[in-house]
């Protein structure tokens, strides 16, 4: 439709010439206003499209370094808060549906070394392990009594520490704190109202608040360095890998191969420490297969370089 000229209208015309501006005028007032949720549309799409690479993580039953160690704190295990903030930790991890979580079934207490020497022997590499303790756990009880009522509160209270450690070079990266508590009242006016006997769900409440404190930190850090895995055999054109869809590899995702960086020995910690690997070609899924999880194999083919060392001395990233 072709401009009108407000000098050329007539005076009848006028109205259909205000009509087109203040449309016009509406049209360019909502592109400005829906830009900035355009932006954001296609980069929320970019990072759906994106794979979520899980982590692997193990998780050794936490130690009880309270005095709690007589009565009801103690189950058959030996260690009822210890098991407790395993299970919670690792119960809170698993719904970030960024790790794959792995935990020791037994109840011996065993030390991290062994923790991470018996998941190699199963065949598992874990990128890091939680090593955690109940630090401090207490219970108190308080009453009070007046002419006409009576309240009593329960109160529970738990402070957890917990150690991150990197597998592959045995460092720990991080360690953190986390307190929490958690009570419960009941009041009786002349008689009548509610009573309650021991609440031992505060136990429960009082761990789980604690472990809340210290989830957020755990995920951001173990999820800092670039998503690694390894090549583990060849069948003719294809390089195999361990994951699938359910760690978030898809047919099409590219992943780079870094030949591993020279180890060498810190002279001041002695600890082992792998220099920065280089870049040496990309590598595409082709298809997945396996019945979960922790049985799952990618299928993968070069696209550009070249593997002609042993697949030990190869790593895959995403970045």
């Amino acid at each position: 439709m072709p401009a009108l000229d407000p000098l050329e209208l007539s005076y009848a015309d006028h109205s259909t010439w205000w009509r087109q501006r203040k449309f016009l005028n509406l049209l360019l007032v909502v592109a400005i206003f829906l830009s900035p949720f355009a932006n954001l549309t296609a980069a929320v799409a970019e990072d759906a499209a994106a794979p979520s690479l899980k982590r692997k993580v193990a998780i050794a039953r936490f130690s009880n370094e309270t005095k709690a160690d007589t009565s009801f704190f103690v189950g058959k295990s030996g260690d009822k808060l210890g098991k407790q903030a395993a299970d919670i930790l690792g119960a809170r991890l698993a719904l970030t549906q960024k790790f794959l979580m792995f935990e020791r079934q037994d109840l011996d207490e065993v030390s991290a070394e062994q923790v991470v020497a018996g998941l190699k022997a199963k065949g598992v590499a874990v990128d890091y392990l939680i090593v955690g303790s109940v630090s401090e756990f207490g219970r108190s009880t308080e009453s009070q009594s007046g002419v006409f009522q009576r309240a009593k509160t329960q109160r529970a209270y738990a402070k957890v520490n917990v150690r991150i450690v990197e597998v592959p070079t045995g460092r720990i990266v991080h360690a953190a704190e986390g307190a929490g508590e958690a009570s419960s009242q009941t009041k009786r006016t002349l008689g009548v109202g509610s009573s309650a006997g021991f609440d031992q769900s505060l136990d429960d409440k009082a761990i789980s608040e604690a472990i809340s404190q210290l989830v957020s930190v755990l995920v951001e850090k173990m999820t800092d360095n670039p998503w690694r895995s390894y090549l583990v055999a060849r069948e003719g054109d294809f390089y195999l890998m361990p994951g699938g869809s359910r760690q978030g590899i898809q047919p099409g995702t590219t992943l780079y191969a870094y030949r591993k960086g020279k180890s060498i020995t810190n002279p001041l910690t002695g600890g082992v420490l792998e220099l920065p690997g280089s870049r040496i070609g990309t590598l595409v899924v082709h298809s997945v297969h396996g019945e979960d999880e922790f049985s799952e194999l990618a299928f993968l083919t070069v696209t550009e370089g070249s593997i002609s060392e042993s697949l030990d001395q190869y790593y895959l990233s995403d970045k």
